[in-house]
């Protein structure tokens, strides 16, 4: 058989688990047969659970260097704003050769833990001393550099970030590395157009309402193409809520709703604190929900509405955004969980026509994220992006299961990664759980942190 083919006794496909399928893509890595009822043939590419690959949604791909080293309490009560604080410190320091050596990092764990596409929501663009780099993109290259490196699909959102707060207060110096105007976001964009390719989408974020003008959101909005996405956090804090109710007399969704702007192009991160009408609005605009579960927990932010959310039809996907996780299991099983302690009950995430938790999620997740990406991904379909992970079958967890209990298994059981083999656009790049480059990787890492951690 072709080295283009992969046998799966059952793989996951839009309909759900499907027995003896094969799948057929070609040189670009773009899937171009789903043969049914297939024979398996002696001597080919073939595995027990085949699934398609996670999107991770919501990345700032710097604060991995950081995950871990704020969880010191200080004199005073911690909060976001505290933990924020502490990250533009951080931030002041990273050279384009470590964001390149943190983000390959990074995105080589994610790959292992089962996401193969990421959004980066990506700010840090000006030198230390707050110039420009001789190329304005050099950060995100460097970014896009490491997307390569790993094999990870990337949708690199450039991030209009002008104002320090509501009423168009100026930026701290500590927050000079992130200044832009709707000019310079829409020159990275441009700047950035020659990466665009089936692995690379190059899409804009208006940082959030406090950062960015809606004004100068429709400015960007106007200029962008139509068909590129766009990502802002939204209503992350209640500190934050508060202000912009007395800035606008609105609150933060409820203001960029009112624009008539929120199509299906957007993904709203954070969108913590929301009204029923909020929740509503959201669902029928046709937006995305971005939900970050490990981040929002480790900040102390608050429980997304979900039972609203998924009864109003509200699409949805996942990111590790601050990285003190990579792994969509654990984004996914703490989605349910946080629900489950809100709520005092059990199974939240279900519709009727899908009683099982852990298919929903995975199901959802997988639709939000492709299209918070602007990529074809996330289906095993014609067209689609060849990217499919491998379940190790072997594994206690997973030994002798039927597929239609595997992804409650794998989302609720046990903390073991159970990912054993990742595909990306055709190409093989985790094996056994190794990751191809995963020596060369990691010194570069090691050697990276060992230098900021002796500042």
């Amino acid at each position: 058989m072709s080295q283009r083919s992969l046998f799966a006794a059952n793989a996951y496909l839009p309909q759900g688990w499907t027995c003896n399928v094969r799948l057929h893509w070609n040189a670009d890595g773009a899937l171009t047969e789903i043969e049914l009822s297939a024979q398996r043939q002696a001597n080919e590419a073939q595995a027990e659970f085949v699934l398609p690959g996670m999107t991770n949604l919501h990345s700032h791909a710097f604060q991995r260097a950081m995950a871990g080293m704020t969880e010191m309490a200080g004199e005073s009560k911690d909060s976001f704003w505290t933990w924020r604080d502490l990250m533009y410190r951080y931030a002041l320091h990273i050279t384009p050769e470590q964001i390149q050596a943190i983000a390959a990092q990074l995105y080589m764990e994610c790959l292992r833990q089962g996401y193969t596409s990421v959004c980066e929501f990506h700010y840090l663009h000006r030198a230390i001393d707050g110039n420009w780099y001789a190329r304005p993109e050099e950060m995100a290259l460097r970014v896009i550099s490491a997307a390569k490196q790993t094999g990870i699909g990337v949708t690199m959102l450039p991030v209009l970030y002008s104002y320090a707060d509501f009423n168009a207060q100026p930026l701290r110096h500590d927050q000079r590395r992130f200044t832009t105007s709707v000019d310079d976001v829409l020159t990275l964009v441009d700047n950035l157009a020659p990466e665009r390719n089936a692995q690379v989408e190059v899409g804009v974020a208006p940082h959030s309402l406090r950062a960015a003008s809606i004004d100068q959101i429709r400015a960007v909005h106007a200029a962008l193409p139509t068909n590129r996405p766009l990502h802002i956090h939204i209503a992350e804090q209640t500190k934050e809520v508060d202000a912009c109710i007395a800035a606008t007399g609105k609150r933060p969704v409820e203001l960029l709703l009112d624009t008539g702007l929120v199509d299906q192009r957007w993904c709203l991160v954070h969108a913590t604190h929301l009204t029923k009408t909020e929740v509503q609005g959201i669902a029928a605009s046709g937006a995305v929900a971005g939900i970050c579960t490990t981040t929002e927990g480790n900040l102390g932010d608050g429980f997304f509405d979900l039972p609203d959310y998924i009864a109003a039809g509200g699409r949805f996907g996942i990111g590790s955004d601050s990285h003190v996780s990579q792994s969509p299991v654990e984004e996914l099983r703490w989605l349910e969980y946080g629900q489950r302690l809100r709520l005092q009950g059990r199974n939240i995430a279900n519709t009727a026509d899908q009683r099982q938790v852990g298919d929903f999620l995975w199901q959802q997740a997988l639709l939000g994220g492709a299209q918070a990406s602007g990529r074809q991904v996330g289906q095993l379909a014609r067209g689609y992006r060849a990217d499919m992970l491998i379940l190790n079958d072997h594994h206690p967890n997973l030994a002798g299961l039927t597929s239609n209990a595997v992804l409650n298994t794998w989302l609720f059981a046990g903390n073991d990664n159970l990912v054993r083999d990742v595909y990306v656009a055709g190409k093989r790049i985790v094996q056994d759980g190794r990751h191809v480059a995963q020596t060369e990787i990691q010194q570069a890492y090691v050697d990276c942190m060992r230098n900021l951690r002796a500042l």
